[in-house]
Order: structure tokens, then C-alpha cells, then sequence
């Protein structure tokens, strides 16, 4: 689960970060008044929020303001209402949004922070090391093209779950970022608070980006964003009350009402249903060397029964995008004729134009095969992954 900057700014100030002081708003009034309340003369920082990076790079493609972003400094009072009704109830683009971009229904108001020196830092989940790894770059712009290209330049520290930040790992970021030592005490509390905050959160990764140093020595979290484990949201209340519907797809959020994972690709025109994920890389792996792409996959992991099997078939068959499906299965738990029941009971009500493939190993397959294979629907199944990929695409060529 995501959530907006506001919002982790406002979690990350429980943990004793520093943050500019901001208010978020809804209209161009609105953010007039919260601008003023914060500093009666400026300068502000308008930040769009949209669950999605690069707001800087951003455009508004109804707009002719060719300078207009998803982030504007403002220095003056007049400009506050102009500048807040050209990016309120527009959509937003960035590099991260894909062209479609989203719609920005509000946007934070803070002061400006003037600072001497900006950097990147975040906290992530390392699953291949098995622990939280701290990342530190001088650069803050295109930080994934820097880790694709330059790894050297991000400074990785591997940090122990069960232990507090080391002097040592403090002095080698100091070094990194050509810090003098005085700032140690407080480079060491700002890291330590975040840290706690990473642990305390459940999350899968806190990003700052930038961290600024101000003039008289502070740290402070100019841009915040977090990602939570939703398999620990049970802990955290609070935090799911900040989940924003509209900031997730119409299919995404029948899955989620289901208890499933809902996942869209920019281009392909595979669906994939599976029950864990796992399979469906292996799918996406397979499909990719096979010079196919998903278009989307879904993920039914969890306490399921028939019927909200049919509802994520239905889900899948009324993408648009997807001109097959294949359902790989593997029946432990989750038994693999409930699926074919499931799947049996979607078609019955919306029919089937595209080919559907199903392959299920484990708990009942036999049963499940059955259950597809009377009934009168052109379904297709296979034994294994790489017979229902070659099915599927054989099926859809003859499909066109």
C-alpha cells in the first residue's frame, strides 16, 4: 500500500523527523488561505499529490503553461490562487505515470526550506541479502537510471534488523556525501528516527528524496514517500484509514474488495491469474521469451471461494487489453476444482470470445480438468507452464 507525501510526512514527524510545516488543500481558495496561515510572505511550495514520482518533470497537458510542474515555488500572495487552479482537477503526467497520467484532486502547501546541500536516502527491504538496506546518492534526480547505470554511486549499507545505527555506517555516509564530522550527531538522530519509523511502520520502503541540509546544520525530509507491507496493515489502522481509492483503477479495487492482487502493465495483451507471486513471474518470464506480454495479472491468494473466483475472471474479461488468458494454478490450500467452478460460473454469465488456457497441479487438478472439459466453453488446459503458454499463443493466432 501506498500513500500520499502529506501523509508520510505527517507519520515520519511522529518519529521526531524534521519536515517543513504544510498543509494540504482541495481548492484554489483553500490553498490560499493554508499558504497564508503558514507564512504570510512566502515563498510556498506547491506540491500536487499523486501517488507517483518525477512531480518535478511533470506537465499538465491541458494547460499552455509551459512551466507549469507537479511542484511550483511560488513567491508571491497573486500567484497562489492562478497557480493552484491550473494544477487542481487537472491531470498531471510524469515519467512515472505513464501518458495517461492522473488526476490531482489536492495539493500540500508548505513553506520553503532554504538549504545548502541536497541528497538522496531510503530504507528498503534487501530480499536477496535478507535484511533492510540503506541507500545514499549525492544525486537526486533519475535515481533509477543511477542505480542501473553508475551502482557505484549509491552508497549501500546492510543493517542489522536487531541493532541500532553504527558509528561506523554514519561515518562512511559522512564521507560519501563530503560531510564535515560535526554533523554527526545530528546526520546519526535523523537516520535513527527514520530507521525506527522503517520498523515501527511495517514498511517495504521509506525514500527521502531530497534530504536537505539547511544553513544552520539540520536535516530535514523535503519529499517523503512510503510503501507499506499490506500483510501487516492488520497492525496499522491508522494507516490503512489513509489508503485513497481514487488513486487506484477500477479493476484494482474490485480485486482488493475480493482480497486479491490486481496488476496492470503499460502494453501486452496476456491475462494471468495465478495463486502466488511467484507463479506469475513465471508466467511473465516465460511469456517474455516467448516474445509475448502481460497485460495485466491477478493474484488470488488468500481465503477464496467460488464466487469471488468468478469475480476476478469477470475482472480479467472485461480488460479490454487481454486477448488470452492463462490461469496457472497450484492447488495446496486453495483447491484447484473450486477455481474451475469459479471459472465455470464467470463464463456461464458473461460468455468467453477470447482463449483461456487453465493448467492446475496439487489439491483436486484432476477434478478441475473435468469440471472444464464437459462443459460445452472452449477451454483449454495444460500440464505444464510451457504447453499452456504455446496453447495460448497458438490459440490467439488462430483467434485474429
Amino acid at each position: 500500500m501506498n500513500i500520499h507525501e502529506y501523509q508520510a510526512k505527517k507519520l515520519l514527524s511522529q518519529f521526531k523527523t524534521n519536515v517543513p510545516q504544510g498543509r494540504v488543500a482541495y481548492t484554489p481558495l483553500e490553498a490560499q488561505k493554508n499558504a497564508l496561515f503558514l507564512s504570510e510572505k512566502g515563498p510556498w511550495v506547491l506540491k500536487a499529490q499523486i501517488q507517483a514520482g518525477a512531480r518535478a518533470k511533470g506537465y499538465f497537458p491541458d494547460q499552455d503553461d509551459q512551466n507549469l510542474s507537479g511542484i511550483m515555488f511560488v513567491k508571491n500572495r497573486k500567484d497562489l490562487i492562478t497557480v493552484s487552479q491550473k494544477m487542481l482537477g487537472h491531470t498531471l503526467v510524469t515519467p512515472q505515470t505513464g501518458p495517461k497520467g492522473k488526476l490531482v484532486s489536492k495539493i500540500y502547501i508548505e513553506t520553503f526550506s532554504p538549504t545548502k546541500q541536497l541528497f538522496y536516502l531510503s530504507f528498503v527491504i534487501n530480499r536477496i541479502e535478507a535484511c533492510i538496506t540503506l541507500l545514499v546518492a549525492n544525486e537526486t534526480d533519475n535515481i533509477l537510471d543511477l542505480a542501473q547505470k553508475e551502482s557505484e554511486s549509491i552508497l549501500k549499507i546492510n543493517l542489522d534488523l536487531n541493532e541500532r545505527i553504527k558509528k561506523s555506517d554514519i561515518m562512511r555516509i559522512l564521507s560519501f556525501l563530503n560531510l564535515p564530522e560535526k554533523l554527526f550527531d545530528e546526520l546519526k538522530t535523523f537516520i535513527q528516527n527514520l530507521y525506527k519509523a522503517f520498523i515501527c511502520l511495517d514498511a517495504t520502503m521509506l525514500e527521502i528524496n531530497p534530504v536537505g541540509i539547511t544553513k544552520d546544520n539540520r536535516f530535514i525530509a523535503l519529499d517523503t514517500k512510503i510503501s507499506f507491507d499490506d500483510n501487516a496493515l492488520f497492525r496499522h489502522k491508522d494507516v490503512v484509514f489513509m489508503h485513497d481509492d481514487y488513486e487506484v483503477g477500477e479493476n484494482v479495487l474490485k480485486a482488493s474488495k475480493c482480497g486479491f492482487k490486481y496488476r496492470e502493465f503499460e502494453d501486452g495483451n496476456i491475462g494471468l491469474i495465478v495463486n502466488g507471486d511467484g507463479l506469475a513471474l513465471a508466467v511473465h518470464d516465460y511469456l517474455k521469451q516467448m516474445n509475448q506480454k502481460t497485460a495485466c495479472y491477478l493474484n488470488i491468494k488468500g481465503g477464496v471461494d467460488e464466487d469471488k473466483i468468478a469475480q476476478s475472471l469477470k475482472i480479467m474479461m472485461t480488460n479490454p487489453k487481454v486477448e488470452g488468458i492463462i490461469i496457472n494454478i497450484l492447488g495446496g490450500f486453495l483447491r484447484c476444482d473450486l477455481v474451475a467452478d469459479g471459472i465455470i460460473s464467470a463464463v456461464s454469465e458473461i460468455g468467453l470470445n477470447i482463449p483461456l488456457v487453465a493448467r492446475f497441479e496439487g489439491t483436486n487438478k484432476d477434478a478441475a480438468k473435468e469440471i472444464l472439459e464437459k462443459h460445452h466453453f472452449n477451454f483449454l488446459t495444460a500440464d505444464s507452464l510451457q504447453e499452456a503458454a504455446v496453447k495460448l499463443t497458438r490459440a490467439m493466432k488462430e483467434n485474429d
